[in-house]
């Protein structure tokens, strides 16, 4: 059963994750570079706000109950607040080596888009927060003991890993926004994706009560994603000459497959 337990919950958590990693991310060594450097941007951020937190838990009454609750919920908000400025302080660095990049090609253009770079980089961040954020629990899932023998939620492991692919995704259409926002020079997607990112991570202050923080930040993961969709260029019209494409080439197929029509030489 742990073993199940284990291997169920980490196929939710990052099987989408791994899916985007090969098909769009992993051919592409450029691609795998930002990727790599994104997930470093994110762990520094994470270290600086993990370290002031320690410090302040460390200076502070540590028997106030009510005081640590509220310095948690402060490192939470600060932890927020530096990943938004170090997806900046990457945007930035993305984009001088971009510049890096078409002067020294042989065309003068970029081998890769900002848009592709904001994607791979917003991936890198939900990856990396996802890994960080699950894999105690997924250690935990092996066993031994069985999750809610003493009353707790029997669900906490399934819940887990649904919130960890809803946080994965968020990161990415979360840079994909951003970085829209940093090329366009527009304040305000950068302060909704700041409060977006914010009220997500308030939301996990609910749990146990599952369906007060999972189905929000489902319902947030879905806008941000229509948001990133329309960003980034897609629309209706995309949609249905994707789909038109796809059945256009199946018809072929039956067609040649019918016909044995000969190659041309």
């Amino acid at each position: 059963m742990g073993a199940a337990m284990f291997f169920g919950c980490t196929f939710i958590a990052f099987g989408p994750a791994f899916s985007l990693f090969l098909l769009t991310v992993a051919r592409d060594p450029l691609r795998v570079i930002i990727l790599v450097a994104g997930s470093f941007f994110w762990l520094v951020s994470v270290l600086l706000s993990s370290l002031i937190w320690f410090v302040c838990v460390q200076i502070s009454n540590r028997e106030n109950a009510n005081l640590q609750y509220g310095l948690l919920i402060f490192g939470a908000a600060l932890s927020v607040v530096l990943q938004e400025i170090f997806r900046y302080g990457y945007y930035r660095l993305l984009k001088k080596a971009d510049e890096g990049l078409a002067t020294i090609s042989e065309d003068g253009r970029s081998p890769i888009s900002i848009q592709q770079m904001a994607y791979v980089s917003g991936l890198a961040f939900g990856i990396i927060s996802g890994v960080f954020s699950v894999i105690n629990i997924l250690a935990d899932s092996i066993g031994p003991g069985i999750v809610g023998i003493h009353g707790d939620s029997p669900y906490y492991f399934i819940t887990s890993a649904f919130l960890t692919m809803a946080v994965v995704f968020l990161h990415t259409f979360w840079g994909v926004v951003f970085f829209d926002a940093c090329e366009k020079r527009r304040l305000w997607p950068l302060g909704v994706v700041l409060a977006s990112h914010l009220i997500m991570s308030g939301l996990t202050f609910l749990n146990p009560w599952y369906e007060a923080s999972l189905i929000p930040i489902y319902i947030l993961t879905v806008a941000m994603g229509f948001w990133a969709f329309v960003t980034s260029g897609g629309s209706r019209l995309n949609i249905q000459k994707c789909l038109a494409c796809k059945r256009k080439d199946d018809d072929q197929v039956m067609v040649y497959s019918a016909l044995q029509v000969p190659s041309e030489d």
